[in-house]
């Protein structure tokens, strides 16, 4: 029999395998990863940034990786699926906590993550960030790019977010705008899935609409994407309002006629081949959330991050 132990979080005697803390109980962290700053041996690390300053609409998010990890505890002792494994019995990860921000000065925000996201990076662990708005995105891009150069973007949302800025806005709707203009994405090879808003420039990106994934099934849009994206380093943000509020009702800018969770999970699953160098989940809100239904939504397409970087480590085994 297994010995059991509770708060994993802490209490954990190494950074691999599964906790065994019961799912109602013990301290929190991503799917009960130890909490650490330590990054040597380490594959993948888990950040938080409770950031939401930057919204055009409802606030809340900087409750958000409170909320994912709350709701990440259900995924961890099982096999996770689709899976089939225990992500972490080869792959070591920690939940490295969150940044530390000053609610009073927001100009300092976005260095202050890029360089704790640079860090992180510098080690060779792969950086899966917990939003917070989607502002957030940029300085994790900008940290990404400085090792990688600029990447494709593999964007999941609602909206474009590429409504015009001048360089020095908090704006969680002009990053992309940022990112193509500072040459840290390549809009050539960069994708946005589930866009079912207007703004002003595409800037050549490839846009599949809400209305596109709903008449395409799951293969067809992860072939999209692979075609597209091909063999070119990637980042994949997936804000969470990119599902309908059907699905996601706990965000700050809902937009019906979007698809199901299950729609899009199935089609994150069948983006293995990408090379993918980081990624993020953000605009989760509890605030407006019923039954955890927006923060199981975002713990779920958080594990599956993991579950394809896992996979991938193992391949290189």
């Amino acid at each position: 029999m297994v010995s059991k132990s509770i708060d994993n979080a802490f209490t954990a005697r190494t950074i691999r395998g599964a906790a065994t803390d019961p799912t109602y109980a013990g301290a929190l962290s991503f799917m009960r990863r130890k909490y650490s700053k330590t990054l040597k041996g380490v594959d993948a690390v888990v950040l938080g940034i409770p950031f939401d300053a930057a919204v055009s609409n409802r606030p809340g998010a900087r409750f958000g990786p409170q909320a994912i990890r709350r709701a990440s505890a259900i995924f961890d002792n099982d096999p996770q699926y689709p899976f089939a494994r225990d992500l972490f019995e080869q792959m070591a990860v920690i939940d490295y906590g969150d940044v530390l921000l000053d609610y009073g000065n927001h100009q300092k925000t976005p260095g202050l993550i890029e360089k704790e996201a640079t860090k992180i990076i510098a080690s060779g662990a792969y950086l899966l960030g917990l939003g917070g708005d989607h502002f957030v995105t940029w300085p994790l891009l900008k940290a990404h790019a400085a090792k990688y150069g600029p990447l494709a973007l593999v964007h999941f949302d609602a909206h474009q977010d590429t409504w015009d800025d001048d360089g020095k806005r908090i704006d969680h709707g002009s990053f992309v705008c940022r990112a193509v203009r500072e040459g840290v994405i390549d809009p050539a090879r960069s994708i946005q899935i589930g866009i079912r808003t207007h703004a002003p420039e595409d800037f050549g990106i490839r846009i599949i609409h809400g209305w596109e994934v709903e008449d395409m099934g799951a293969q067809a849009i992860a072939d999209t994407i692979l075609a597209h994206v091909g063999d070119r380093p990637c980042y994949v943000t997936f804000d969470i309002d990119c599902l309908d509020p059907a699905y996601a009702p706990g965000t700050g800018t809902p937009v019906a006629g979007g698809p199901s969770s299950a729609k899009v999970l199935s089609a994150l699953r069948k983006l293995g081949a990408l090379d993918i160098r980081g990624s993020d989940i953000v605009e989760v809100a509890p605030a407006y959330d019923h039954a955890d239904i927006t923060a199981i939504a975002g713990a779920t397409v958080a594990m599956y991050m993991l579950g394809l970087r896992a996979e991938k480590l193992a391949t290189r085994a």
